[in-house]
């Protein structure tokens, strides 16, 4: 048998290779690294599930909070409608009441001198519920429209179903006009006022605007109207080329009877898209659900070039830092001097190029000042070189339209050295113009004989020098002075006159006098 070595003895060690050495630190490395990103993966998932724990509890939260509210509004809706049923009767029989005294009033319409009396008049036609004579009234007094918003929600409170009152009035040019042949007189304006009129006579006097007490007949009847007026787009030109006061008309239709379809956004954006530029269109885009929509739709406005219309929609969300309104100006000016820049090149305007890019420049800066005034943009968009900038358009303007100083009798026929007709004869059917002399007692430039050469034209000074007054009665436009000195024709020293025909008081006639 072999001797068992004795512990205690020194024995031989085996060295380990460095290879080997170096596999073991690769591996511990390996495991470090593994075990550190693991770590590093619960960490993040630990982190997660609390994030989106915190988030469902906010979120059950604000469902239990929105749930509380809910019950607690159609509870405090439950408890309102005997309420609400009392005073609507009440409101109903008072109604009945004045509507036979009224009727039985041989004279209830006063003279609209005054507030009162066209109240008077406004709610004899509600309490009579005379739909038309009501529209006639309204769509007639566009001069008094700050007054009409005033009264006519007091007015339509008188009606029985101010409603089916409204829709009523406003049927003969919405959804579809049917007045024929007096299409051109828009009426835009007074489906407006209306519309926004009846909001205040149809809200619950108990819970307000979040109950409005329109019957749901009336609403089933607004429905058809609101799908009408869509089916008749294409025959308006389509969503790109629709009015802006139908459009107008339309979104406030939706509004005022609670209509506004969710399916419906994406019309809804296009035809607000195609009316951006009317001042109302921010509120309504917001009104009609739009507001998640808006970056997308202030983007696309800058898009097209509408920076303007895009600032306006900015402040009305909110989204002025995500948009700063200074730089999109500065970009609308721009734009617009490219633009009056192209009129000036363009062969096709050779005649009023000039006019027609100043007139697109200063309406651009007068757009720019207004925005600046209504938004307090002062301080980061000084208007004094946009100032300067209009005056310099104003007078190069100014210039342009003062015409050489010309002898005041050259309106005469060269051919026959006969009298003109005056200035107007032309445009109206029933003028007269003689070929004879006026008698005596109107005081004319005296006849002259035919000249040797042709006259010179005299130059009409533009049309925004003159009002439109009807011109004086005298047939011949002639200076009661006497006439400069021709050679060969008169003797004596010719006499100065004015550059725009002053007749030597220095002030330019009231009407705008054609040469020929």
């Amino acid at each position: 048998m072999g001797s068992i070595p004795d512990p205690g003895e020194l024995t031989e060690l085996t060295h380990p290779s460095f290879d080997e050495f170096q596999h073991q630190t690769s591996l511990m490395t390996g495991c470090t690294l593994m075990w550190k990103e693991l770590s590093d993966h619960i960490s993040s998932l630990e982190a997660n599930l609390i994030r989106q724990s915190e988030a469902l509890k906010r979120k059950i939260e604000a469902l239990d909070s929105e749930t509380k509210t809910s019950l607690d509004s159609l509870k405090k809706r439950e408890l309102s409608i005997d309420d609400s049923v009392k005073i609507a009767v009440n409101r109903v029989e008072l109604l009945k009441k004045d509507a036979l005294k009224t009727l039985n009033d041989d004279n209830p319409d006063g003279e609209v001198d005054n507030g009162d009396g066209l109240l008077q008049i406004l709610k004899s036609t509600c309490l009579r519920m005379e739909a038309k004579e009501f529209w006639n009234f309204v769509s007639g007094r566009k001069k008094d429209i700050e007054l009409l918003r005033e009264k006519i929600p007091e007015a339509l409170s008188e009606c029985i179903d101010p409603a089916k009152f409204v829709m009523e009035a406003i049927s003969e040019v919405f959804p579809v006009d049917e007045r024929g042949n007096e299409r051109g007189n828009d009426l835009g304006w007074a489906c407006v006022l209306v519309l926004e009129s009846l909001i205040p006579a149809v809200v619950d006097p108990v819970i307000g605007k979040s109950r409005m007490l329109i019957t749901p007949s009336v609403k089933e009847k607004a429905k058809e109207i609101a799908e009408t007026w869509k089916r008749s787009l294409e025959e308006r030109g389509g969503i790109d080329n629709v009015k802006a006061p139908d459009v107008h008309t339309f979104f406030q239709h939706l509004i005022t009877f609670g209509i506004v379809n969710e399916e419906e956004l994406e019309l809804y954006r296009k035809l607000v898209i195609g009316s951006a530029w009317r001042k109302q269109m921010p509120k309504l885009a917001v009104s009609l659900g739009l507001g998640d929509k808006m970056p997308d739709m202030i983007e696309e406005l800058i898009s097209k070039g509408q920076q303007l219309d895009a600032v306006h929609f900015t402040y009305e969300v909110g989204l002025v830092d995500r948009f700063p309104p200074v730089p999109l100006l500065k970009a609308f000016l721009k734009d617009a001097k490219k633009a009056a820049s192209s009129i000036l090149e363009d062969p096709n305007n050779a005649g009023r190029a000039a006019q027609l890019a100043a007139r697109k420049e200063q309406s651009a800066l007068r757009a720019v000042m207004k925005c600046i005034e209504e938004y307090k943009l002062e301080a980061e968009l000084p208007p004094e070189n946009l100032k300067k900038r209009l005056e310099q358009l104003e007078k190069t303007k100014t210039e342009k339209r003062k015409p050489s100083a010309v002898p005041a009798n050259k309106r005469t026929r060269a051919s026959n050295g006969g009298p003109m007709p005056p200035a107007k004869a032309g445009r109206s059917t029933n003028a007269y113009v003689s070929s004879f002399a006026a008698p005596p007692s109107i005081v004319r430039s005296p006849s002259h004989p035919q000249y040797p050469a042709a006259v010179p034209a005299y130059p009409s000074p533009p049309p925004a020098i003159y009002g439109t007054q009807t011109p004086p009665t005298c047939p011949y436009m002639y200076s009661p002075e006497a006439a400069p000195h021709l050679a060969g024709s008169y003797p004596g020293a010719p006499m100065n006159y004015p550059a725009y025909g002053g007749y030597g008081n220095g002030i330019a006639p009231a009407y705008q006098q054609a040469y020929y």
